[in-house]
């Protein structure tokens, strides 16, 4: 290789490791190219009544869903349950899709896939009376311009202790909750990174319960840190100054958060 081919190669792969490190304690997940494709999002909360039925589920999405997901392309997979409600028993997974025709083929390819299908068979098993999940509840999202793909957190390659902040902001029409997305994609997403908040996604609210409405999560090695970086986000001069806009003024109606930890499986 020539000395010019050899620095061509050290610069596109400097260049590369650069783009793949966050600013606020998150990582590219992808290629972090500010210009990539925005990503589509489901969440699904599975909703189970105990413990027991709560390891099926766990066991489905560890040995069966997640696999799968990845096979066909979807990644990285993010699985969660409640680190404060203890009486609330629902699994949390996060699913990336890089187009909706991906998103549509998936149940059809679930279906033609026997290594999924035999890893599933404790969850399939379960009876009509007494089944793994009594629900799943699921929205459809399209991933922010300011955050087009996952950010993953700095906790994450390393599988150190880490937790999760879901927000969801409801808005009392969609020329609000369009102001609102406005409001992250100049400006406020980037605090947030500035201020240790380490978003790890944002998603438009296209398909789903209490539309319209937009959904993120921010992420922190544990619940005191965290706080920390709300403490400081409050105060950041940009955001008083872009509270205080006039276009911003009520767009959010709503506001439902959970506070999550990851499952041994969750690829976040």
């Amino acid at each position: 290789m020539t000395k010019s081919a050899t620095r061509r190669v050290f610069l596109k792969t400097s260049l590369v490791a650069a783009a793949m490190t966050g600013v606020g304690g998150t990582v590219r997940a992808q290629d972090g190219d500010a210009k990539k494709k925005q990503e589509y999002y489901e969440y699904r909360i599975y909703r189970v009544k105990d413990a027991e039925k709560q390891k099926i589920v766990l066991n489905y999405v560890s040995k069966a869903l997640v696999p799968a997901l990845n096979r066909i392309g979807s990644s990285p997979i993010g699985v969660f349950t409640d680190m404060k409600k203890t009486d609330d028993l629902s699994v949390h997974v996060l699913i990336p899709y890089a187009t909706t025709q991906a998103f549509s083929d998936l149940n059809p390819k679930l279906q033609a896939d026997a290594v999924y299908q035999k890893a599933a068979g404790e969850s399939f098993a379960c009876p009509k009376k007494d089944p793994a999940y009594t629900r799943v509840e699921s929205r459809f999202m399209k991933a922010f311009t300011s955050i087009p793909v996952i950010e993953l957190p700095k906790q994450t390659p390393g599988k150190k202790p880490r937790m999760f902040e879901v927000r969801i902001y409801e808005a009392h029409n969609e020329e609000r909750a369009a102001g609102k997305v406005d409001m992250f994609d100049t400006g406020e997403t980037q605090v947030m990174r500035d201020t240790g908040l380490a978003p790890v996604f944002f998603g438009e609210t296209l398909i789903g319960p209490d539309v319209p409405n937009l959904t993120y999560m921010l992420s922190a090695a544990n619940e005191e840190e965290h706080k920390a970086h709300w403490k400081a986000f409050m105060v950041h001069p940009e955001w008083q100054r872009m509270k205080k806009l006039p276009k911003y003024k009520d767009t959010v109606s709503k506001i439902t958060n959970y506070f999550l930890v990851p499952a041994d499986c969750s690829q976040i």
